[in-house]
């Protein structure tokens, strides 16, 4: 890494970090008590890949299985601890054969394939940060991100590299290396499986910090670019404590979570939280199958099953005929993430699977899950349960500047008291938008909520313009920029409206240039031209014509506006308003 870059990485991870110990020191109950009793800890600090890989193979368990891969064509490969150890050590030494050090910046975007998997443990073994990215994005997502995150390590497929990075890779001063899976590699990039194939399994793990930066992930803004949160190695603390309380994560359950490891879930619920605790991890490389998924669990005898209320609606849509033919009887807890669960869905699958599906809530910033429905508890149909033990969550208001925590039964926003290990340090490069976050002693989290008198807490909805669509959050900043690329678009207001399987899909409202006249054919080039810069995940859905789009006097585009009028919900206060669509 350049010492440019690398200045400006870790010093804003460590302007975050330092601010957030100050603030918000950590901790010292019952709960964290009993977190530090999962992990060892070592040679004084800790380091993820050693909590979640050579702990275990040092005390004698290295023949457990952690891996067994499906492959989407009929595949099959199982990799003990030992198996993984040695994959994310030859990874680890790849980088450093390439003059990487600690504390750079490794990228990943490919598919649910074991090469990723190692590439994550082997940056950690290697004291580098590990960032991931969803392999759905389209070019411009992925350069912003590198952008921002100053990326010295890109690992992904020939495919994804030829299709979306090969274009501008060179254009990114901090890069400078690109690792290919597979045995062969474009020019000027590095084929990943010779390179393992010569480097040593065997590596030192580097002896991080509790606060050193461990990974960066991206959550969408709605009036800027993604924001890169980063966590710490400290962070395997909450992971393993989380995964066993809210997931029931034990040695040698077997557990599938589907979740992409692009995302958030998919890295502390998909890597380190079941490895940590030393189960059996499934991972599936197809994409959703409901045949394939219903096969999955009973041929495998999955026990503790995480994955999306998407899924679970499209199995659903099926009906419990589809499900009838399958055996279910290893199941032994299912949660879900990333939106709220409808209440029919609860009941649908205690009634399909014979346990109801336990929904549960965080967020990119939180680093782990804050409130569950954990094992044993009494569900409450869309509920998104309580707080685990060691955290306090509240519903608050402003009031004349400062916050006021409201009684149950009052919707306002939903805030943590600051201070688990997995919290957020740092927002790369914006420390003024991290403080932001945290006023009055409270982390304000965006999510507009309810707490009922047994504690329960419900979810209502975002207090901003963030679309959260198959569980991930969409920022419209991000589209609307895309769109505005196209020669005919003048401006664009996004906005998210109601699915019936996604949850929400993005809507664009656009206006055109002088002289360009509406049509069904462009408004298809137009959708195409934003799925090409932004991939499927992100691209709007539909985007319709207006004359002029609704402003503030100081032009902002009024979203809140767009989707009052999209759904046929109270306009609210228009006094701002500068100009209407006609």
């Amino acid at each position: 890494m350049t010492q440019d870059g690398e200045t400006t990485l870790t010093g804003a991870a460590a302007a975050g970090q330092t601010g957030a110990r100050a603030a918000h020191p950590e901790g010292s109950g019952e709960a964290w008590t009993e977190a530090r009793r999962l992990i060892d800890g070592w040679k004084g600090g800790v380091n993820i890949a050693h909590e979640a890989l050579d702990r275990h193979v040092a005390a004698g368990h290295g023949g457990d299985l952690a891996i067994r891969w499906l492959g989407k064509s009929g595949e099959r490969r199982d990799l003990s601890y030992a198996d993984l150890t040695a994959e994310a050590s030859r990874f680890a030494n790849v980088l450093m054969d390439h003059g990487l050090r600690p504390g750079e910046s490794v990228f990943a975007m490919a598919g649910r394939v074991p090469e990723l998997y190692a590439a994550a443990l082997g940056t950690l073994k290697a004291g580098m940060i590990f960032t991931p990215l969803f392999s759905a994005f389209g070019p411009e997502p992925v350069r912003t991100r590198m952008e921002i995150g100053g990326a010295n390590v890109l690992v992904t497929t020939e495919s994804i590299y030829r299709r979306k990075i090969a274009s501008w890779a060179g254009e990114i001063p901090t890069l400078k290396l690109i690792l290919i899976l597979g045995d062969a590699a474009p020019e000027g990039c590095v084929a990943l499986g010779p390179a393992m194939a010569a480097a040593p399994p065997e590596f030192e793990t580097v002896a991080t910090g509790p606060d050193d930066p461990a990974l960066i992930h991206f959550t969408s803004g709605t009036t800027g670019k993604p924001k890169g949160a980063v966590h710490v190695h400290k962070a395997v603390l909450y992971h393993a404590y989380s995964g066993r309380k809210a997931l029931g994560l034990e040695p040698g359950v077997k557990y599938w979570c589907t979740a992409d490891p692009g995302w958030v879930t998919g890295t502390s619920y998909g890597i380190i939280a079941p490895l940590v605790n030393r189960v059996t991890m499934l991972i599936d490389e197809a994409e959703f199958d409901l045949d394939r998924w219903y096969s999955t669990v009973q041929d495998e005898r999955v026990e503790v099953w995480y994955s999306a209320p998407t899924a679970i609606r499209m199995m659903m849509r099926e009906g419990a005929e589809a499900a009838a033919p399958y055996d279910f009887s290893s199941l032994q807890f299912l949660a879900s993430v990333g939106e709220p669960l409808n209440p029919e869905a609860v009941v649908w699958s205690e009634k399909v699977f014979g346990q109801p599906f336990h929904d549960n809530w965080w967020q990119t910033e939180t680093g782990g899950i804050m409130i569950a429905n954990r094992p044993g508890m009494t569900v409450k149909p869309g509920s998104m349960g309580q707080p685990l033990p060691g955290i306090e969550a509240g519903i608050v208001e402003s009031e004349d500047g400062t916050l006021r925590e409201l009684p149950p039964g009052e919707i306002g926003e939903l805030a943590l008291r600051p201070g688990w290990p997995s919290m957020m340090r740092a927002y790369l490069h914006e420390q003024a938008r991290y403080d932001k976050c945290f006023v009055d002693g409270w982390y304000l989290s965006g999510d507009l909520a309810m707490r009922d008198a047994d504690g329960y807490f419900w979810f209502v909805g975002r207090a901003d313009d963030l679309i959260k669509t198959s569980g991930h959050l969409i920022g419209p900043f991000e589209v609307e920029s895309a769109l505005i690329e196209h020669d005919a678009v003048a401006e664009a207001g996004v906005i998210g409206v109601p699915h019936e399987t996604a949850g929400e899909i993005v809507k664009a409202y656009v206006t055109l240039n002088p002289g360009v006249t509406p049509s069904d054919d462009l408004e298809r080039d137009i959708r195409g031209h934003a799925r090409k810069r932004l991939g499927p995940a992100v691209a709007p859905r539909e985007v319709v014509f207006r004359k002029t789009l609704p402003k503030t006097r100081s032009g902002k585009i009024m979203r809140r506006l767009l989707k009052a009028r999209e759904l046929g919900l109270p306009e609210g206060d228009i006094s701002t308003l500068e100009t209407d669509e006609t």
